[in-house]
């Protein structure tokens, strides 16, 4: 469930007649548990509470009902209960149906109100649905509650308006829903004079079957886009005259409404019911971008990203700057006003703003540091001199980029109210500006000089509506010229796997003569690129939110050299972190916070996630694009080891149609005698073959042995299928090589004695790479990577952590798995000169990790390096190994993985310089 439908859930329970047998299974009931896990707890199957009244849902919450009066006494029970102790829920709650009492167990916060109110404090218990809790929903749940009425009202009314919910009237609809949060909000906050205006005249002038309702939202709407000097001429209602004259463009064209049916009228007031004078526009803008989505409506209330990960952008963008410079002015009134005249100048601009909750935050923290300037300089009624012109944005779906103006229209008059009082927030509110500042259109085709010219550029070409949604009409002159422009926001990702030929053929069009490697790019790369050639003309400064694939693997060598070139260079960034909104189950993805800068003197600054610790900041000359300080290089692909390593090769491709591969029944069906399993047969794997321990088999048939395998029925069938099948292949050497030879893999690669095995995809969740030794009978396929008859120290480097923290950053990952590359990974690892004794030291060390493996058999290896679940004696072995290892580096362990990836980077760099150029022959990606 969604923090919308678990709002609503919560708000019917507390409105219902209390039944205290009842209460916590419907209290469970809310936040999605099934029927089956309800019914388990009713029979006492999965209930095992030790206090009165109790249930107890392991590992999420212990309830207790109780007597009127007993509540604290209870609550108290519940902590102190044993059940408590070993089930390890993550609240407590009591209540007797008047007061309500809960404790959040992991962070200490407790909950005490009237029962019918804990319905307003759902946020609090968000995590019993795996929803991350965010402390602007808990503190004001009004947001939530207008998404989700305004949702009930939007699909109601599809749902009578057929023609509404067609492709060609969609901008209306979304236009009429832009139209009623004004309205709701502008009576709540008295830019419509009288209590309730809006709500009341509904209620009143409307049929309770809501029959005319959409004459009379249609007559208010009317009478808004009308002057009141114009008005006596148009004759409308009196009841009408009470509505003040918008313009904007809001109420401008059309005054259709669908129709309403008695439900939707009722959705309608209800909605008008709450309270919006306490709406927060950067939550609820982006909470409600979903609701004219069909396909994202399932997500509702879950686009919600919290103000601290947004501050991670804009504070070290240019935020920290301008709250340096007012600490530094001090008192000083002649610096103050320089200041709140370099700040009017500033521009914004996010190409990808959705709802504009980016806008919204950064217009509010400047306003907030607008209002101390104005405050120390004895001004604090003056008027703000930051226009809301200078935040530009570009939004791909008209909804969002409708709600866009509008929370900014809104958090301008909030900020109005705060900083100057609400008579002169009033007095300046209406009309509307009627110029448009957020386009709706392709960020990739659009042209972002146009949009927001640089500094000392105007552009006079105006919108005749601030609602409009013409690209070519959506250009207009900056307030104040001459200042910073900075570029910000949160695009979308798509991997190159899910991007559309669309999608596809944008990122080619934008790196047109730079790279014919685009196609490997994720989508994002596209807002990189795009800011990099705005950057280089006009100057200014970036800050996106990115997946961190952009700063690993092949995109690196691809993306980062157009980027440099351009003149842009990374001035700050955040390493990788979870991205965490309201969706459920952890849904957060992991990002990195990239900012670029051109002509940037200032030091680079870095700021590390630290494993459930603090951010810690670093700074240096340079950020390297895998986001480690040290100069900017780029890891290119090798085609043989740099470092005097063994040759790490791909296993063997079948090329075979399945027909020489085995599964163990099928090998026991073909009933081959002894000698012939011995010579026809070898064990093969694959990544997941050799981390989960699963046999199989393939035909492996010398040519001196074909006579002989073609004597056996089962094997003589399979490798005719295997003839006729690459006779049939498009491909020419199928055809007239691999065709005369139907007995055998495509490659036939296999160690006399051993071979090292280094699977291709690995889960990301080990402290080591997987790594391990087969004999000479066992072969691999092409989903791994071998050292054939390599000596074994080669597996001490691959099983160390430094390994894993350069493969993980110069290959990069498959969905969150690590893609292990021989030619980008093993091919470029930095190792120093190793002496005889190095070598024998790491052969030990690999010998003993392999010994602890045995002790533990038949447990796979799957099994033993599951995260959390190492067994002792083999983490000592790793660390051992690692010991030794980072001794032969520096002379000791090393502190982290950030000095790991700082010396090896280090080392490549001086490796790479005495080679001259990188080689670039790879034999696999």
């Amino acid at each position: 469930m969604n923090a919308v439908e678990i709002e609503e859930a919560l708000s019917a329970l507390a409105i219902e007649s209390f039944d205290g047998g009842e209460f916590p299974f419907a209290f469970l009931m809310a936040f999605g548990n099934k029927d089956a896990t309800i019914r388990r707890l009713r029979k006492g199957d999965s209930n095992a509470s030790d206090v009165p009244g109790g249930v107890l849902q392991r590992n999420n919450i212990h309830i207790a009902t109780c007597a009127p009066g007993d509540v604290h006494t209870t609550l108290q029970a519940l902590r102190a209960s044993p059940k408590s102790q070993t089930a390890k829920p993550k609240f407590l709650l009591a209540t007797d149906g008047q007061t309500l009492e809960a404790e959040d167990l992991a962070s200490g916060e407790v909950l005490a109100c009237e029962f019918e109110q804990f319905a307003d404090h759902f946020g609090f218990f968000l995590p019993l649905a795996g929803i991350s809790t965010v402390k602007e929903i808990k503190d004001n749940p009004v947001d939530v509650r207008a998404t989700g009425r305004l949702n009930k009202l939007y699909v109601e009314l599809l749902q009578n308006n057929k023609d509404w919910a067609g492709e060609e009237r969609r901008a209306d609809m979304n236009h009429f829903m832009a139209r009623l949060v004004f309205c709701f909000f502008a009576e709540d906050t008295d830019i419509f004079q009288g209590t309730s205006l809006f709500t009341r005249t509904l209620e009143q002038m409307s049929e309770r079957d809501g029959s005319n309702v959409h004459e009379v939202l249609g007559t208010i709407f009317q009478t808004m886009n009308i002057a009141v000097s114009d008005r006596p001429a148009a004759k409308l209602p009196r009841w009408a005259e009470h509505f003040p004259y918008v313009n904007g463009g809001l109420f401008s064209g059309s005054t259709d409404v669908p129709n309403f049916t008695r439900t939707a009228r009722s959705y309608l007031l209800r909605t008008g019911e709450l309270n919006w004078k306490q709406i927060n526009p950067d939550i609820f803008g982006s909470m409600i971008q979903a609701v004219a989505d069909e396909d994202e409506r399932g997500a509702l209330g879950m686009h919600y990203t919290s103000v601290p990960n947004i501050l991670k952008v804009l504070n070290p963008l240019f935020l920290d700057d301008l709250r340096g410079q007012l600490e530094a002015a001090g008192d000083n009134k002649a610096k103050l006003l320089n200041l709140r005249k370099r700040m009017a100048r500033i521009r914004i601009f996010d190409p990808a703003c959705g709802s504009g909750n980016f806008l919204v935050i950064a217009y509010k923290q400047m306003r907030e540091i607008e209002a101390d300037i104005n405050r120390r300089r004895g001004e604090s009624d003056l008027r703000t001199e930051i226009p809301l012109t200078n935040f530009r944005g570009i939004e791909l779906r008209e909804f969002p980029a409708e709600i866009a103006r509008l929370a900014l229209i809104i958090a301008e008059f909030q900020c109005d109210v705060l900083y100057r009082g609400q008579k002169e927030a009033l007095a300046g509110v209406l009309p509307l500006d009627s110029q448009n500042w957020i386009t709706t259109g392709n960020a990739l085709r659009l042209d972002w000089f146009a949009l927001c010219p640089p500094a000392g550029v105007g552009v006079d070409i105006y919108d005749d509506s601030l609602f409009g949604v013409s690209a070519d009409q959506s250009r207009i002159v900056f307030e104040n010229e001459g200042g910073e422009t900075y570029i910000c926001g949160n695009p979308p990702y798509l991997g190159n796997t899910w991007q559309t030929p669309e999608q596809k053929s944008e990122l080619r069009d934008i790196a047109k003569g730079r790279t014919t490697s685009v196609g490997f790019l994720d989508y994002v790369a596209g807002w990189f690129l795009k800011a990099s050639d705005y950057l280089s003309r006009n100057g200014g400064s970036v800050a996106f939110v990115s997946t961190n694939s952009i700063c690993q693997g092949q995109s690196v060598p691809i993306l980062w050299p157009i980027i440099f070139e351009a003149g842009c260079d990374i001035s700050f960034a955040y390493t990788s972190f979870k991205w965490e909104n309201l969706a459920s189950h952890n849904a957060g993805v992991v990002v990195v916070i990239v900012g670029m800068s051109a002509g940037l003197s200032a030091p680079r600054r870095l700021y590390e996630h630290q494993d459930g610790g603090p951010v810690v900041v670093r700074e240096g000359a340079s950020i390297t694009p895998y986001l480690t300080v040290g100069p900017r290089v780029i890891v290119e692909k090798q085609g043989t080891p740099m470092c005097g390593q063994a040759t790490m090769e791909f296993g063997n491709k079948p090329s075979d149609g399945g027909y020489l591969l085995l599964s163990p029944n099928e090998l026991a069906a073909m009933a081959l005698t002894g000698k012939q399993r011995e010579t026809l047969i070898r064990r093969i794997h694959g990544s997941q073959d050799f981390i989960s321990g699963s046999p199989r088999f393939c035909i492996w048939i010398d040519d001196e042995n074909l006579d002989e395998a073609l004597k056996v029925p089962a094997l003589s069938s399979r490798i005719e299928a295997v003839r006729q099948l690459r006779l049939a292949s498009p491909d020419k050497g199928a055809r007239t090589i691999l065709a005369k030879r139907p007995h055998q893999l495509k490659l036939m690669r296999i160690g006399k004695s051993r071979t090292i095995v280094v699977p291709g995809v690995s889960s990301e969740r080990r402290d080591y790479l997987p790594v391990g030794i087969v004999d000479g009978r066992t072969t691999l396929t092409n989903l791994a990577f071998g050292m054939y008859d390599a000596p074994v120290w080669n597996m001490a480097l691959v099983a160390s952590r430094l390994h894993l923290v350069w493969i993980a950053t110069v290959c990069g990952k498959m969905k969150s798995d690590f893609r292990y590359s021989n030619t980008m990974g093993w091919n470029t690892f930095p190792v120093p000169s190793l002496t005889e004794q190095n070598k024998t030291d790491l052969t030990r060390c690999a010998e003993d990790i392999l010994i602890e493996r045995e002790r533990y058999f038949p447990a796979t290896i799957g099994e033993l390096y599951e995260s959390g679940g190492m067994p002792e004696s083999l983490r000592i072995a790793h660390e051992r190994n690692d010991e030794v290892l980072e001794r032969i580096y520096i002379g000791r362990r090393f502190k982290n993985d950030t000095e790991r990836l700082e010396k090896l980077f280090d080392l490549y760099t001086k490796m790479t310089a005495a080679q001259g150029k990188p080689k670039k022959g790879a034999t696999r990606k």
